[in-house]
């Protein structure tokens, strides 16, 4: 990396930290907070179901603030719009709120994050790539994972143990602090760098043109489309897992009031995602094609979940979690890598939002049907049925690799020249996908 390129890798981990550090005060929690202002299972994994309904109804609108007002202004309406839904959260469960409202606010919430998704990422290629830098991404997202689980760790922990100490409400106020500093924090030292907004279109009219430009550039993509189908499997049951094992490990444990050790449970998914970012560009490299990457995670995440079932020893679930962490992240990096290297940069954050938004659809389906088979058949049995139905996600990824992108090959260099085959009506499919273009000017 030269020197640009270090100071914009330094500011997306700085945004990674506080982001992730804000957000995960809760999340060792968030589960029994529901439950404790007296919402059922059924109820709380719903009321979750409306958060993914807003990201799915906000995705595109909001990846349009990101292509047309800049990633910059999309990240800052971001941390005030979570800031202050989640305080809400916090009013609500003082008042022991009816589940309408939940509902209500828990939308509110899927439009703050709607706002980060796909405009960090979005940013910090487009930013690498006008500095110059030509290296691998997997790279650069395995460093942004690493730095994400840390404030994970960190933030889990904290948030149950001050859970424990205080109450259940004391982890969401934290929440509300960090994220007004990291608006300052954005405002300060954020610049789209390698990108400029387009905000001559008129707001819906642009929309129109950024949904059809995500849907070119992604769904119409057979390599994109299927990686974006099996997303609402990977991800609804990824969603689901993360907030069912707060009150499943609490029942191996014994104690429905050991919070902290709700809290252990994200932190260690956190120390997972942490190994795991640092293992991608290695387990990448074992691997000629990224999809086998993909596919080999997701088969050793059924099987894990499976096993989960099935288990009833508490430190038998905590190693086999940490397993299913550490193989969740070394896989998240290649397919963002996979994915970004199909898309061109001018709708970048616009396709990544609907990738987003369409894993988001399936946490719409699959939370409020896992929770009820958790309030008829118990929590080990709903992690079972969870692992069944992230299988569906496997043939999707073989379509994938069966079109035979460029993108899914092991190296830039491999890459590049499979383009150029592609081009030329070699080896590769002429239908594939190419990398994103380079900023003109640039090697």
């Amino acid at each position: 990396m030269n020197t640009a390129a270090r100071r914009i890798q330094r500011i997306y981990l700085g945004l990674t930290l506080g982001n992730t550090l804000a957000a995960s005060f809760i999340w060792g929690v968030n589960t029994l907070f529901l439950l404790d202002a007296g919402l059922s299972s059924l109820e709380a994994f719903a009321a979750n179901a409306f958060f993914t309904a807003g990201m799915v109804l906000f995705e595109v609108p909001t990846g349009v603030v990101a292509d047309s007002w800049g990633r910059r202004t999309s990240f800052l309406l971001g941390t005030i719009t979570l800031a202050v839904s989640t305080y809400l959260y916090y009013l609500m469960w003082q008042l022991h709120a009816p589940f309408w409202a939940w509902a209500v606010i828990s939308v509110l919430l899927g439009l703050g994050f709607t706002f980060f998704s796909g405009a960090v990422e979005a940013w910090l290629v487009d930013a690498l790539r006008f500095s110059g830098y030509e290296g691998g991404l997997e790279a650069v997202f395995g460093r942004g994972q690493i730095v994400a689980g840390v404030a994970m760790l960190v933030g889990s922990v904290a948030g149950g143990v001050i859970a424990q100490a205080t109450n259940l409400g004391v982890p969401f106020l934290l929440r509300v602090g960090v994220l007004l500093v990291m608006f300052v924090v954005a405002f300060a030292l954020m610049r789209d760098i390698g990108f400029t907004p387009e905000r001559s279109v008129h707001p819906l009219r642009a929309t129109r043109e950024l949904l059809s430009a995500s849907i070119d550039g992604g769904l119409k993509k057979p390599p994109v489309r299927y990686i974006m189908l099996a997303a609402p499997f990977t991800a609804g049951v990824g969603i689901y897992v993360f907030y069912a094992l707060q009150p499943y490990l609490l029942d191996l444990f014994g104690d429905p009031k050991a919070y902290s050790i709700a809290g252990l449970a994200a932190a260690l998914v956190a120390a997972s995602q942490v190994l795991g970012g640092w293992l991608a560009p290695r387990v990448r490299a074992l691997f000629r094609k990224r999809t086998t990457v993909l596919i080999l995670s997701v088969v050793v995440s059924v099987l894990i979940l499976v096993s989960l079932g099935f288990n009833r020893v508490f430190w038998v679930a905590l190693v086999l979690l940490a397993v299913w962490g550490v193989v969740a992240a070394a896989a998240g990096p290649v397919r963002q890598a996979y994915l970004n290297d199909m898309i061109p940069s001018k709708q970048r954050a616009t396709v990544l939002s609907f990738d987003s938004l369409m894993a988001s659809s399936g946490g719409v389906v699959v939370q409020p049907v896992l929770g009820r088979s958790a309030d008829l058949y118990g929590y080990p049995a709903s992690l079972a049925f969870a692992g069944l139905i992230e299988a569906i996600a496997i043939p999707f990824l073989f379509a994938s690799r069966r079109q035979h992108a460029p993108a899914d090959l092991a190296s830039d260099s491999e890459v590049a020249a499979a383009a150029s085959d592609a081009a030329a009506g070699g080896p590769a499919d002429a239908g594939a996908s190419e990398p994103g273009p380079r900023p003109e000017g640039q090697p």
